[in-house]
């Protein structure tokens, strides 16, 4: 396993370098001048010169990749100019909300999902099925931020059971309860269309899982059928599902962009967008490479988690 662990953590390595290079590229490619966006109506010659020198942007393009890197891999993110502090400190604090928001819904969407997904094979045909289809069909077809807004108009404004955007109210509350209420919707949100797509793999594999002899053997036996499906049908199927876990997870830290920006959302997303709008270069590159690095942290404990299930991937 530890040998494992160690060959899945080195094909990261060139993941995060590729991730490092195609950010900085795409962030050169974008048109204007950074020291202009970011001064404003203090752009004068001197003024861009002496940022454009603090930014290393008088450097060529290579120089300018290295530069940061070789900072980035010292733990120095830069300073976000737009907001006068170090990079790093303000996506970790930015972070903390993210991984709330995200947490929840991959929970969700992970626990609903393999249990609607468990159902529907197991009464395959049946009206549960059915209805179970149905609704993992509409959740995968409705965007997330459209479902996002239609719940504000629905239970925020015309019914004022929830708050409308936000962490933490904005007079009182800061505590767990009110958490919760300004989590739900968005956290529904984000895990609808990740739900349909986990229950639908779901049903799939454990279907399969349900046609091998094994199952029929353990029926045969006079096995409850309730043991036969979710402790020895699901156990077996978890080694398909876990690989889509790890896929919608990173859907899920993506999606938390989009779904930031519709609830107002003080997370990596919102900070990412208003970054981009403001050209704050280091703010945007240093958030792009610390999401991606903790996606690909992410599935490699996936895969552990897959190869502990069923030893013969590490072979």
């Amino acid at each position: 396993m530890g040998n494992y662990f160690l060959r899945r953590l080195l094909s990261a390595i060139p993941v995060l370098l590729g991730i490092t290079v195609i950010v900085f590229i795409i962030m050169s490619m974008i048109p204007g001048d950074p020291a202009t966006a970011i001064l404003g109506a203090y752009a004068t010659p001197d003024n861009v010169a002496k940022i454009n020198k603090d930014l290393g942007l008088d450097q060529p393009l290579v120089s300018q990749y290295f530069i940061w890197l070789s900072n980035m891999l010292q733990g120095d993110f830069g300073r976000s100019y737009s907001l006068n502090r170090p990079v790093i400190d303000e996506i970790l604090e930015r972070f903390n909300a993210t991984l709330i928001l995200a947490g929840v819904s991959f929970v969700l969407c992970a626990v609903l999902g393999i249990i609607a997904g468990v159902v529907s094979a197991a009464r395959q045909f049946s009206l549960a099925d059915k209805g179970i289809t149905l609704v993992v069909l509409l959740g995968i077809s409705i965007p997330s931020f459209f479902l996002g807004m239609m719940m504000i108009l629905l239970f925020a404004i015309n019914l004022r059971w929830l708050p409308v955007s936000g962490m933490f109210a904005i007079y009182g509350g800061g505590d767990l309860p009110d958490l919760l209420r300004h989590l739900v919707m968005p956290a529904v949100a984000l895990a609808s269309v990740a739900t349909g797509v986990i229950a639908r793999l779901s049903r799939s594999a454990m279907l399969e899982v349900l046609r091998q002899d094994y199952i029929r053997t353990a029926r045969a036996k006079g096995v409850h059928e309730r043991q036969v499906i979710w402790k020895h049908a699901l156990k077996a199927a978890m080694v398909s599902i876990i690989p889509v876990l790890g896929i919608q997870a990173g859907f899920v830290l993506s999606g938390a962009v989009y779904i930031e920006m519709v609830f107002q959302w003080p997370g990596v997303g919102k900070m990412l967008v208003e970054a981009i709008l403001k050209r704050d270069i280091l703010l945007v590159q240093g958030g792009v490479v610390f999401v991606a690095a903790c996606y690909v942290l992410f599935n490699i404990a996936v895969d552990m988690l897959q190869s502990w299930l069923d030893p013969r991937i590490k072979a």
